[in-house]
């Protein structure tokens, strides 16, 4: 009985927790958009307009930013707010990862790599850009370093490290893929 529920558990669980969180981010879009049409006296025509306002407008800020006046205004009011520093962080961050997810299928620079462990284990990592910053390079001295990703198991979290080229190892895997493994400590199935 203790196997058919774990089981079970195993296989029902991670359906009921994603249908619940995309059930959940519907609900809050929803009613953010029913907050907008609220204040402006739209009455209430039909369940889930709320959400098809809020994608409509980010459908239309899509728009908007495929116009060189507007991407030219909001590059200023940016410029204009990253002079605060915890403004800087907070957004920079967000951005950072915001244009990680936006690769449209295809690779930037990020490339899968083996790099060999103190014991003779490898660890997979992942090249985020071509080239270490200018302070890092000037810090280091000789050698071709770039800034590899160790993404740790079950969080969002990792450590860059910087590594010098030649001892990383290419591995031929997607991104995503290698990410997956990165994040379930090697238990996923491609």
């Amino acid at each position: 009985m203790k196997t058919t529920l774990t089981r079970g558990l195993m296989n029902v669980l991670p359906m009921a927790l994603s249908l619940w969180l995309f059930w959940s981010l519907f609900v809050s879009l929803d009613e953010l958009g029913r907050l907008l049409l609220e204040l402006v006296g739209v009455p209430q025509l039909f369940i889930g307009e709320g959400f098809v306002l809020v994608i409509a407008l980010v459908f239309a800020a899509g728009l908007l930013f495929s116009v060189s006046p507007i991407v030219w205004l909001w590059g200023k009011v940016e410029r204009a707010l990253m002079r605060f520093p915890l403004f800087k962080s907070v957004y920079g961050s967000i951005r950072d990862i915001a244009s990680l997810m936006n690769r449209d299928g295809k690779p930037k620079n990020q490339q899968v790599v083996l790099v060999r462990q103190a014991n003779g284990g490898f660890v997979v990592g992942f090249i985020m850009t071509d080239k270490a910053p200018e302070p890092l390079k000037n810090a280091l001295g000789d050698g071709d370093w770039v800034p590899v990703l160790f993404q740790l198991s079950y969080q969002m979290a990792g450590v860059t490290t910087l590594v010098r080229r030649e001892e990383l190892i290419p591995v031929d895997w997607s991104f995503e893929e290698a990410m997956r493994f990165n994040l379930t400590a090697g238990i996923s199935k491609s």
